[in-house]
């Protein structure tokens, strides 16, 4: 695997050339000056090269191996499997043949499999056939594939193979997963790399045809003063070392300009963010997800889950027309009542009631709603699997999140039948023509009664509580298809209302802290839910989303079916001002992201029901919960939230703005390094023919700064200043005003520092005793080592671009302060240690001091530079490509998801 990386390394065109002209420098010089003294130049070009290939390889296996991980975690798959008649949750890898794994909508078929038992069960085999038919799996149909998807019904699978063995794994060991996804962002680095790059080779070759120039017309002199070319006096031999002299000097130029260290920074900050983002409970699926959602401007948000724990309770009832006090006793009620409830809440479920056999604590599983009408139904006296066993399910229609109910088909006798229904309660309501009394008779559903009903749910939305209401129908025999009962359509006009319950799920802890913060950011927080427009009003005060005083106002709140219902034009007004979505279908859903869209912003939406999927991948962000999500909503995801908490949604937000601020960080410290090098280079070049920064040099200075660096500035953790400021434009430019201030400043000073000491540098530091070539190789070096110090204290600057304290905060990342040390030592270590292989002399100590002390100039010049003002308007610069208008309202299209 590294082998790989090593090779990829290698065709780096720079590289290349580099290695090319160390081998014949090497070849050369130990034919010309022996083995012993000849293999200097070449050899240490060769070093030089072959380290920054091992330390680059290294750095991108690592990454790979990141990636990897964040893959093998996306693929583990929590699955529900029923083993010794209890329900569990066991990881996808530790399915074993032989396991009832139970299927309901949205899920993804875990292995393969038979099916034994099922209602309506649909599966979507478009991943295995590529035929997008849905198809209908039952008794004479029962076998199931791994990979597909239930597009309907629920059921339970005999697994029969696993892993490798299964059709889908069969297939999937044919192929490899493509981990080269490139970011947005990295698209936009590489080509301002390849840009700077082509202007660097432009600037080498003018620089070689001037040199060689120089050289063959006998203008470039020895240290000594004697000429370098002599025509007609100087060897083949000689003129020819000196022109490989020459273009070692505009291949350095080349390696000085290329900013390869852009594009790796993206790569560093995305895996470091990525991996940090795992323990703020958020899996990134797609990698171009971390970068958009520090531009969100909205954030549709569900509730149940979400915004609440989704710990669900029964904390009040109305059965019999009256409200039950105590909420769990039915005393009061006629066994025939209750009878008829717990059939519909025994029979119309998907969760599952087990009961240990050594008598231990009864287990309920299921959905939350589903396990706190079932925990309910304990209280009242419900015997599961007596219950159960006492009729038999004729026909399901399971849970519609359009239709907001699910229906059963019982068959009690011969001649009984009752089909059950439960589901929204004001729905529900409007589908009954009688009502149940406590005596057991029926009721008709009088206006007054309609309106006591209504009022008694209007007043536990109030209270946020979630409305469920039971209702049902005895149904003739000979009405009762005897065939294809899979399509039967259950009649869902003309019930009897059982009784309505109120669900309390309490408010998340520091939720409406977390959208408090968001609203700072400039991020305005709206809950789309399927839940009445009341309880999700009381919800949305109660989170801080919605001001008690806008609570009551249409254009704030508004219902599902109302919004659908208006024009496109009157939807894309009034989308702006949406803070609450109650009654919402997904498809409703769907509409406002669009709607949001169009009207410039940048949206993330999160969702957990497979119909969320189109508004998942509508969105700019889909955000799907990793607890209560289906695996279709997770595959139309970019990121899941392991928690299914908002307050993980807004750590989603505040890392993705450290991942811009992070390369704009890197950005503007890269820039200083090959501005400064480059004109120093340029500047020497052309007027003495000599560069003070070798090949070797710069090469040390490629690897130290680029991949040390951007490891330094690419692990910024995030601050809190990031959540002050409003989201930042896809379009903006990378390089900002302020930034482009810090740089000038910063690379003016270094390159007039430097060619000062370039040029006088051995009058300066007192060299006149010394040999003309000693005194040029230790003025060379002290530029070299000014220069890195330079780049090492303005490491610092470059942490905050935009504050006048760049030491806040800087002991806390202790990776940057290991780095920048590391750094400090690789430089003493190559001058005083390593210089036959650098080419540079040993420094005396009041040299290293004013190496240093030149460096931390940066510093008081940075804290003064934040006082000059800069142009509001972007800089029009070869960085234009990338900017438009800042904002959330953009008049050209922001584009979804490919």
């Amino acid at each position: 695997m590294l082998r790989h990386f090593v090779f990829e390394a290698c065709q780096d065109l720079t590289l290349v050339i580099l290695m090319v002209a160390a081998a014949i420098s090497l070849s050369l010089g130990m034919a010309t000056e022996g083995v012993k003294d000849g293999w200097y130049d070449g050899g240490s070009i060769f070093f030089a090269v072959f380290l920054v290939i091992f330390v680059t390889a290294t750095n991108d296996y690592r990454q790979s191996l990141q990636f990897q991980h964040l893959n093998e975690e996306k693929r583990n798959i929590q699955v529900e499997v029923i083993r010794g008649g209890k329900r569990l949750v066991a990881s996808i890898f530790d399915l074993v043949v032989g396991d009832v794994v139970p299927l309901k909508i949205g899920d993804q078929v875990p292995a393969d499999g038979i099916l034994i038992y099922g209602h309506f069960l649909a599966i979507d085999e478009s991943s295995m056939t590529g035929e997008s038919k849905i198809v209908n799996k039952d008794q004479r149909a029962p076998f199931l594939m791994s990979g597909c998807k239930v597009a309907d019904g629920y059921g339970s699978m005999l697994v029969t193979g696993v892993g490798i063995n299964t059709e889908w794994g069969m297939m999937m060991a044919n192929l490899s997963e493509d981990t080269g996804e490139e970011t947005p962002l990295q698209v936009r680095l590489n080509g301002v790399a390849n840009l700077i790059g082509i202007v660097g080779l432009l600037v080498a070759g003018a620089v070689l045809v001037v040199l060689w120039l120089r050289y063959f017309t006998g203008h470039t002199k020895n240290p000594d003063g004697t000429t370098q070319f002599l025509a007609g006096t100087t060897g083949v031999k000689q003129g020819f070392m000196g022109a490989i002299r020459i273009l070692t000097i505009a291949v350095t130029i080349v390696v000085v300009a290329v900013p390869e260290g852009l594009p790796l920074a993206v790569t560093l900050t995305l895996a470091y963010s990525m991996r940090k983002m795992m323990r703020d409970k958020a899996l990134v699926r797609r990698l171009s997800s971390c970068e958009t959602m520090g531009s969100a401007t909205t954030i549709c948000s569900d509730k149940t889950g979400t915004l609440t724990m989704n710990k669900m309770t029964v904390v009040e009832a109305y059965l019999g027309g009256k409200k039950m006090d105590p909420y769990d006793n039915a005393s009061t009620m006629c066994t025939s009542v209750t009878d008829l409830l717990i059939e519909g809440i025994a029979q119309n479920t998907t969760g599952t009631v087990f009961m240990p056999e050594d008598g231990g604590a009864t287990e309920v599983t299921g959905s939350p709603t589903e396990k706190a009408i079932l925990s309910w139904g304990l209280m009242i006296g419900m015997d599961f699997k007596d219950v159960r066993s006492k009729s038999s399910v004729l026909h399901v229609l399971p849970f519609n999140s359009e239709k907001k109910r699910g229906g059963v088909a019982l068959q009690v006798s011969d001649t009984e039948f009752h089909i059950h229904w439960k589901g929204a309660a004001e729905l529900l309501l409007a589908s009954c023509r009688s009502w149940l009394s406590t005596d057991g008779s029926v009721q008709p559903m009088n206006s007054i009664k309609h309106s006591e009903f209504k009022k008694s749910i209007d007043d536990m939305a109030v209270s946020s509580l979630r409305c469920v209401a039971f209702a049902y129908c005895p149904w003739e025999s000979k009405m009762v298809p005897t065939e294809s009962l899979d399509k039967w359509k259950l009649p869902a006009d003309d019930l009897t209302l059982i009784g309505v319950v109120g669900i309390k799920d309490p408010c998340r802890p520091g939720v409406r802290n977390a959208v408090q913060l968001c609203s700072t950011a400039g991020v305005k927080v709206r809950m789309v839910t399927g839940d009445n427009v009341g309880t999700a009003k009381a919800i949305a005060v109660e989170c801080g989303i919605l001001d008690a005083k806008d609570a009551a106002s249409e254009p704030n709140v508004i219902e599902g079916k109302v919004f659908r219902e208006m024009s496109e034009t009157a939807r894309e007004d009034i989308a702006d001002k949406i803070t609450v979505m109650g009654r919402s279908s997904p498809n409703d859903k769907l509409l406002l992201v669009q709607c949001l869209k169009r009207r410039g912003h940048v949206v993330a939406v999160t969702g957990d029901g497979t119909n969320d999927a189109p508004a998942l991948h509508e969105a700019d962000i889909g955000l799907s919960m990793g607890i209560s999500g289906t695996e279709v909503t997770k595959e139309s995801s970019d990121i899941i939230i392991l928690d299914d908490d908002f307050t993980s949604v807004v750590k989603v937000v505040r890392w993705g703005r450290s991942v811009y601020a992070n390369i704009q960080k890197f950005i503007q410290f890269q820039l200083t390094v090959n501005v400064a090098a480059l004109v120093i280079n340029v500047v020497a070049a052309v007027s003495s023919g000599d560069i003070p920064l070798n090949a070797v040099e710069l090469l040390w200075v490629n690897l130290i700064m680029d991949t040390l660096g951007a490891l330094a500035l690419a692990t910024e953790p995030p601050t809190d200043n990031l959540m002050k400021r409003h989201p930042v434009g896809r379009r903006e430019p990378l390089v900002t005003n302020v930034m482009w201030r810090n740089l000038f400043i910063q690379a003016l000073y270094q390159i007039a520092v430097l060619l000062i000491f370039n040029f006088d540098g051995k009058r300066i530091l007192r060299l006149q005793n010394e040999s003309w070539e000693h005194a040029g190789k230790i003025k060379n070096t002290f530029v070299f080592n000014a220069f890195v110090f330079c780049q090492i204290f303005n490491e610092f600057n470059a942490r905050k671009p935009e504050e006048k304290n760049v030491f806040k905060g800087v002991t806390n990342n202790h990776l940057f302060m290991a780095i920048v040390g590391a750094t400090t030592v690789l430089q003493i270590l190559m001058i005083e240690f390593l210089g036959k292989f650098f080419d540079t002399a040993k420094l005396n100590w009041r040299l290293w001091l004013l190496s240093v002390a030149i460096g931390a100039v940066s510093w008081p010049l940075a804290y003064l530079g934040k006082f000059v003002p800069v142009p509001v308007r972007p800089l029009q610069s070869y960085f234009k490509h990338c900017s438009c208008r800042r904002g959330p309202h953009r008049d050209e299209e922001q584009g979804g998801k490919s």
